[in-house]
């Protein structure tokens, strides 16, 4: 094993090989991203990328991937203009570009010329800290850096540094990935990386050796754990063995957080590791009821009727905690009327001491008690199910939508709190979706490596002899079905509008979701929640598909 000394001179010799164009570099490695196939390639190029790039390239290239990128600094739509001056080129014909590509920062990156000056400055690092430093500058002075960058870039880079300036950067990699690559260049345990990286630290800030060494002078309390994740059960549960191994409990439909208690302070995490502490005033009161050195895992959710002596409460609509997500004030009337709660289905933290490697069943009996003494109707506990076999519990798992759930969680009583998903000892065991027939009627073009094709839909159902557009799908199709969606979308469009195609409705497909609310901002008056394709209904013909009273029906139903 490695000590702490024995990693920084890795880290030193890796930062000292002959360094290479960092934004070429960092460029190189979102196009292999984007074109490979196999998860092996992935991670040979997250390596490759790792074992060539400055340290704090590498620091950015982290927060990045684990989405940490500035926000937008600048107006998308001047972009386009300094384009079409540069090129001086008519704007209907940027249109049509733009058109035909379906991404703006791959448009760009296309029409501009190649490069015609030298860089003065290579760094990935460079780039991105130079853009947050011009944040409150004039237009003009971000024009003129801006445009400058574009003459000493190449297409690919250039594509990237787009991406960048957009705010619309993703990448086709799991941060699952890029830990495990990460952490066979340092010689690390991937969970040991994962946790490190994790929490409220500043890429601009913080330097390599620091967010890898555990042996930092400044303390993050507020730093969360990394989340374990669970697999699909899709086979039926007796393939899991006995029963009795097992404890069951309900899937709740929330936000999974962390609520964290530590140097007196609170700290409330969302898996996607955003920091929502004010976003919910309700769990303030735990400040002052949760022991110190406690890390909780569980569901940020809409809950009322909470009965603090039976542990019993009410779960509502997820549609309810959407009404709070994203806003940063909350009012009054919002408090009252989407009540916020935390159900809590595990212990990762307790007096300082981290739980993780404790059993399952070991953590429960400590989460129990905390819960408890804290005697808070906002911090649920989240029931076991009670069963026998598992026939028993199947039928349990079929009245899932009555308590607004998603079906049921199984976790192996014996098993550790891993990082990431891991198979074996976590699963969901989740209810049938719903489903409805519908025709599509728009596309557009995907991204990565599939923005040359006709990848993101629109689909309707009728009302009487009209159409009407309810939802939006991109994935459930197999990559030789979407070829053969996208060249029916280029034989049978009817109109334009920028990157979006009108198409005849003749195809057919059976849309799944997992719940169906109210909406005002939608003309069928309908949302749904994780819709996405289910399979192709080459059966079936647009006359034959859902209307829009079905989905009203299925409102009144399961739209509680």
């Amino acid at each position: 094993m490695l000590t702490a000394k024995d990693e920084h001179i890795i880290i030193d010799e890796s930062s000292q090989q002959d360094a290479k164009d960092g934004m070429a570099l960092f460029s190189e490695l979102v196009t292999s991203l984007g074109s490979a196939t196999k998860t092996l390639e992935k991670q040979d190029a997250l390596i490759n990328y790792f074992s060539l790039a400055d340290d704090k390239d590498k620091v950015w290239m982290i927060a990045l991937f684990s989405g940490r990128r500035p926000r937008r600094l600048i107006n998308s739509s001047l972009l386009p203009q300094w384009c079409i001056e540069i090129r001086n080129i008519p704007g209907w014909l940027f249109s049509e570009c733009y058109g035909s590509v379906g991404d703006m920062a791959e448009t760009i990156a296309l029409l501009l010329p190649e490069a015609t000056e030298e860089k003065k400055q290579s760094s990935l690092s460079y780039y991105i800290e130079k853009l947050v430093s011009l944040e409150k500058e004039n237009e003009f002075i971000k024009k003129d850096f801006i445009t400058g960058c574009w003459r000493t870039m190449n297409k690919d880079e250039r594509f990237v540094f787009n991406k960048l300036l957009t705010g619309n950067f993703r990448i086709g990699v799991s941060q699952k990935q890029m830990v495990n690559a990460l952490a066979k260049t340092v010689k690390r345990e991937p969970s040991v990386i994962a946790h490190r990286i994790s929490g409220n630290w500043d890429p601009i800030t913080t330097s390599f050796d620091e967010l890898l060494n555990e042996n930092v002078s400044i303390i993050d309390y507020s730093k969360p754990y990394p989340f374990y994740l669970a697999y699909a059960l899709e086979e039926n549960p007796e393939t899991l063995g006995d029963a009795n191994e097992w404890q069951a409990e309900w899937k709740w439909d929330g936000i999974r957080g962390e609520i964290i208690k530590r140097n007196n302070q609170l700290f409330v995490w969302s898996r996607g590791e955003e920091l929502m502490t004010e976003k919910f005033p309700e769990y303030y009161i735990l400040q002052n009821k949760l022991p110190e050195g406690v890390a909780l895992d569980g569901e940020i959710i809409s809950l009322t009727n909470a009965n603090v002596e039976t542990n019993e409460f009410t779960i509502l609509p997820f549609a309810l905690l959407q009404t709070r997500i994203g806003r940063k004030n909350v009012t009054a009337k919002q408090l009252k009327e989407s009540p916020v709660g935390f159900v809590a289905y595990d212990l990762l933290e307790f007096e300082g001491e981290d739980f993780r490697n404790k059993t399952l069943e070991e953590r429960r009996i400590i989460l129990e008690k905390i819960i408890a003494d804290a005697n808070e109707p906002v911090l649920r506990l989240s029931p076991i199910i009670n069963y026998n076999n598992w026939d028993e519990l199947a039928a349990t798992r079929a009245t899932s939508r009555d308590i607004n759930a998603e079906g049921i969680m199984l976790k192996r009583k014996a098993s550790i709190y891993q990082v990431g998903r891991k198979v074996g000892d976590w699963w969901k065991w989740k209810i049938d979706p719903l489903t409805i027939d519908a025709v599509m009627i728009y596309a557009a073009k995907g991204s990565g490596r599939r923005s040359t094709l006709y990848t993101d839909y629109t689909f309707a159902v009728k009302d009487d002899n009209k159409l009407i557009p309810f939802t939006k799908a991109y994935s459930g199709l197999t990559d030789k079905e979407f070829a053969q969606v996208d060249a029916f979308v280029k034989r049978n469009s009817l109109e334009k509008f920028g990157p979006v195609r009108t198409v005849k409705p003749e195809l057919v497909f059976e849309i799944a979701f997992e719940g169906i609310a109210a909406s005002k901002r939608h003309k069928s008056g309908v949302a749904l929640r994780f819709p996405r394709i289910k399979r192709w209904r080459k059966d079936k013909k647009t006359d034959e598909i859902n209307t829009l009273d079905d989905l009203k029906k299925m409102l009144e139903v399961y739209g509680k």
